[in-house]
């Protein structure tokens, strides 16, 4: 089997299959903590580096694991790294940690880890392994983060609120205020306004690649007619 290149792990984890805009993954934790941009990052980051190191940890003992008990060795793995995480955002990101309760566990449980686990880091070097737990966790990440801020813009009229959370002082600086006087659309933050959200998001990267499909068929067209003449 031959090895994937370092650009097209690249190119699936952050779009082609992203696994929160085309494999609908995670949608749980991704709908329901999206109310802005930082409680987003605070679980996209989690989420990463769970992928990330979960891919490298299964990489790394592929050969040594039976394959009958492969599937709990992996679910073990995961959850002492999502444990891990827990514990450090608890000490670290108390008051971030809050918001954000049992999403921050309920990563074990994410059909996107395992499943990388299972169909990739299983079978592929630990560069590989690495490199595509960072980009499929980056890709989920960025959807987090982009559903947080335009539900937050919508909602709030504000972009970075609450950012004291993840960076302290720094963070009251951090904070945008759009428009001014804004009443708020409650529907934004609540959650009809996640699923909207989310759809006009698939929506967007649908019209993407059909629009980038279409050129590339008009390109071939164009490529092959001075052949023929």
């Amino acid at each position: 089997m031959s090895e994937p290149s370092y650009p097209h792990i690249l190119k699936e984890g952050l779009w082609a299959n992203n696994p929160g805009l085309v494999q609908l993954l995670g949608l749980c934790p991704l709908l329901a903590v999206t109310t802005n941009a930082i409680n987003g990052l605070g679980l996209g980051l989690a989420t990463l580096l769970t992928l990330a190191a979960s891919n490298v940890t299964v990489s790394l003992i592929r050969n040594i694991v039976r394959p009958e008990v492969r599937i709990p060795v992996f679910v073990l793995v995961i959850a002492s790294i999502v444990t891990v995480i827990e514990l450090a955002m608890n000490a670290w990101l108390h008051d971030l940690y809050l918001i954000l309760g049992i999403f921050i566990p309920l990563i074990v449980t994410n059909c996107a880890i395992i499943g990388r686990a299972e169909s990739f880091a299983s079978r592929q070097t630990v560069d590989r392994a690495l490199l595509d737990g960072l980009s499929m966790g980056a890709g989920f990440a960025l959807v987090l983060v982009t559903l947080g801020g335009l539900r937050e813009l919508i909602g709030q009229g504000t972009l970075l609120s609450q950012a004291h959370l993840m960076f302290g002082e720094f963070g009251n600086h951090l904070t945008l205020t759009l428009i001014d006087d804004y009443r708020g659309f409650l529907l934004a933050i609540l959650p009809p306004g996640a699923f909207l959200g989310l759809g006009f998001l698939i929506a967007g990267m649908n019209i993407i690649n059909a629009r980038r499909e279409r050129k590339a068929a008009a390109a071939t067209v164009a490529a092959a007619q001075p052949a023929q003449a």
